[in-house]
């Protein structure tokens, strides 16, 4: 998307007698001091420098999320991480990084507003998890929480949405001991609703021949021909999909194993699966490895129980659900699936909870989300393959 300019400016202090820190593809350059200068022993960090942190990063991903408020950045002058300077701040690198995302984040809101969705308010919060220091570089693990609540432009939109991500952040000292903030990266492989980057993508997954079957492409033109869903023609249960789906989005079910932040896909198809258990798919034991089966304990898990791909095989192979023409069809208890990087072999599974005026709601695992809307996904990923599949 386009980026515009934002009308602030970023005050930053210069590093005196060292050359400003940068950011290369995320991996932070620790400055070369000039000879003679004073430099202190490696810092540490105590609980008041952890307490900084942990609000440093709360201002960052607060301000992400205020983006996408509407109304709510112009009542400020400039980001609340300008706040933040001397003994920890943003380094320049990444107070560039964060202006281009503000930006980005910006222009969604902006989307998002012409499709008739609004969020009327956010917040924010970050816990601090672990913190590791090792000569000048300290890391620092954090979970956000955000909610945001859906102005009702529509009317009949679910109260609020939001997730819970986690991340590393890195922070470098220079020669005086001050922490500068250098580098944030996504440990969930998740797709959150501030979240500008491209998620990871899973390994390609190879195919035997013509035996798995491939889904077709869904249509992502609003709004979709009609196709109303029959709730009673199966006989299974939708509405306690979806409750398993809220019920258990971020607070995970000890009856089965945990695979967010285990590589490129996280929990996502895991969590789908418990979710279509709950309303009454039936388990088809078998070889694991065998797409054509379906199960999972907390002990064992077939791959079609686990795998993006192999859900899809197993799926359509077994006649469980039938591919939508458009995404927009999808009601309560159907899964979308998504090819990031359309290679072929599809990256994230998601199921809708709710639908409300044409427009349904998903919920998923990786990052840990509930009841955001497919107009803010589509948004927020324009360019991927989508895959709809009524259940």
């Amino acid at each position: 998307m386009k980026s515009r300019k934002l009308s602030r400016t970023r005050r930053r202090a210069a590093i005196l007698g060292a050359a400003a820190t940068s950011v290369v593809a995320g991996v932070a350059l620790l400055p070369n001091w000039s000879a003679g200068a004073a430099v202190v022993d490696d810092p540490t960090v105590d609980a008041k420098t952890k307490a900084t942190f942990q609000r440093l990063a709360d201002a960052v991903f607060t301000d992400r999320t205020e983006a996408l408020v509407d109304g709510k950045r112009g009542d400020r002058k400039k980001p609340l991480t300008d706040g933040f300077s001397g003994k920890v701040k943003l380094s320049s690198g990444l107070a560039r990084t964060e202006d281009s995302a503000l930006s980005s984040l910006d222009q969604r809101k902006a989307t998002l507003a012409k499709l008739g969705e609004k969020y009327s308010s956010g917040s924010t919060s970050v816990t601090l998890n672990a913190t590791s220091v090792k000569g000048r570089t300290a890391k620092v693990a954090v979970t956000e929480t955000t909610t945001l609540t859906y102005a009702k432009v529509r009317g009949g939109e679910p109260q609020a949405t939001g997730f819970q991500a986690r991340h590393e952040l890195t922070f470098t000292a220079d020669k005086h001991g001050n922490w500068q903030l250098t580098g944030i990266r996504d440990t969930d492989d998740g797709v959150a609703v501030n979240q500008t980057d491209r998620p990871a993508v899973a390994p390609r997954v190879g195919t035997t021949g013509s035996t798995t079957p491939a889904a077709p492409k869904a249509s992502t033109t609003y709004p979709g021909p009609a196709n109303p869903k029959n709730f009673s023609a199966s006989g299974l249960n939708y509405n306690a999909m979806a409750a398993y789906a809220k019920q258990y989005w971020s607070n995970y079910n000890p009856a089965y194993p945990n695979f967010n932040g285990h590589g490129a896909g996280g929990d996502c198809t895991n969590f789908v699966s418990q979710s279509l258990k709950a309303g009454g798919w039936k388990h088809v034991p078998g070889y694991v490895y065998d797409y054509t089966k379906w199960f999972g304990n907390n002990e064992i898990q077939s791959d079609s129980f686990v795998g993006v791909n192999e859900w899809s095989w197993f799926a359509q192979n077994s006649k469980r659900t039938t591919s939508l023409a458009n995404v927009y069809q999808l009601d309560v208890g159907d899964v979308l699936q998504m090819d990031f990087d359309r290679d072929g072999s599809k990256d994230h599974t998601m199921i809708v909870t709710s639908k409300s005026r044409g427009v349904p709601y998903l919920t998923y695992h990786s990052t840990n989300t509930y009841s955001r809307s497919l107009q803010s996904i589509l948004a927020s990923y324009p360019t991927a393959n989508y895959y709809a599949y009524r259940t």
